[in-house]
C-alpha cells in the first residue's frame, strides 16, 4: 500500500527541508519541488526540479504528478525576499516576488483541487511571514505574505464543503542557514533583535514543522484559515505596543 504523499515547495533547506524530514518522520512520502536538490535526497524523499517563478514550469510540474500519484497534501513553503525601501523597488523584484510568494501557491493549489474533491479530503498550509504585520525595507515582501493570509482564508471558505482545510503559519526570525549567516550568533544585531522577542531567542526550523505536522493530521480538521504565529510572541508583543 502506497503511503500518503504530501508536496513540500522550497524543501531542499531552511524551514523546507525540517518541514520534509518532520513529514518523512510522520510516515508521508514527500514531494519536494524545489529549484537545487538537497544535500541528501532522505528515504521517501523524492526530489524534482522545479522553477516555481516560472508558472507554464509550475502548472506542468503538478499536472504530471496529478497524473500519476494522488496528493491531497499541500505545503506552500517556497518564497523570497529582496529586501529594499519603498523609493528603492523595482517592477522586476515585484515581479519575482509574486511569482514565487503568492501565483505559485495559487496554481499548485489549483492542480490539487480536483483530487482533493474526488477523496472529500485535503490539508493545505501556507508557510507566510510575521513581517506581513510590517517591517522595515520589506514593502514587497511583507505584501506578498499578507497577501497569503488572505488567500488562505478566502481558500478555507471556499473548500471547507469538500472537507479540505487551508490553514497558514506565519515565522518570525528562524534560525536557518541564511538567517545564521547574515546574523552571527555574537553580533549586536543578533542580540538587539532576541531581546525583541518576548522568549529571548530565535525559533528553530523543526519548531515551525512541527506546526506543520499538527496542521496536516487528521484531527486537525476543525481547523481552518486560521493564521498561527510561530514568533516566540513577538507579534503579540507588536499588537500591544
Amino acid at each position: 500500500m502506497e503511503k500518503s504523499l504530501a508536496l513540500v515547495t522550497g524543501g531542499s533547506r531552511g524551514i523546507g527541508r525540517a518541514i520534509v524530514e518532520r513529514l518523512l518522520a510522520d510516515g508521508y512520502e514527500v514531494l519536494n519541488f524545489s529549484r537545487t536538490p538537497p544535500p541528501e535526497i532522505l528515504p521517501g524523499e523524492i526530489f524534482e526540479s522545479v522553477d516555481l517563478m516560472k508558472a507554464d514550469a509550475t502548472k506542468q510540474a503538478i499536472d504530471h504528478w496529478v497524473g500519476k500519484r494522488e496528493i491531497v497534501h499541500l505545503v506552500n513553503n517556497a518564497g523570497m525576499i529582496e529586501v529594499a525601501a519603498l523609493e528603492d523597488v523595482t517592477v522586476q523584484q515585484i515581479d519575482k516576488m509574486v511569482s514565487l510568494n503568492l501565483l505559485a501557491p495559487m496554481l499548485l493549489t489549483q492542480g490539487l483541487i480536483p483530487c482533493m474533491k474526488a477523496r472529500q479530503y485535503g490539508r493545505v498550509v501556507n508557510i507566510g511571514s510575521r513581517a506581513a504585520l510590517g517591517k522595515v525595507g520589506r514593502s514587497v515582501y511583507s505584501a506578498t505574505k499578507a497577501g497569503i493570509v488572505g488567500m488562505t482564508r478566502t481558500w478555507a471558505l471556499e473548500l471547507a464543503q469538500y472537507g479540505v482545510t487551508v490553514n497558514a503559519i506565519a515565522p518570525g526570525a528562524v534560525a536557518t542557514e541564511l538567517f545564521l549567516a547574515a546574523n552571527p550568533a555574537d553580533s549586536e544585531q543578533t542580540k538587539r533583535l532576541k531581546a525583541a522577542v518576548p522568549l529571548n531567542r530565535v525559533g528553530e526550523p523543526a519548531e515551525v514543522a512541527h506546526m506543520v505536522s499538527s496542521l496536516m493530521h487528521p484531527l486537525a480538521g476543525y481547523t481552518t484559515g486560521q493564521v498561527i504565529y510561530v514568533c516566540g510572541g513577538l507579534s503579540v508583543g507588536l499588537a500591544g505596543s
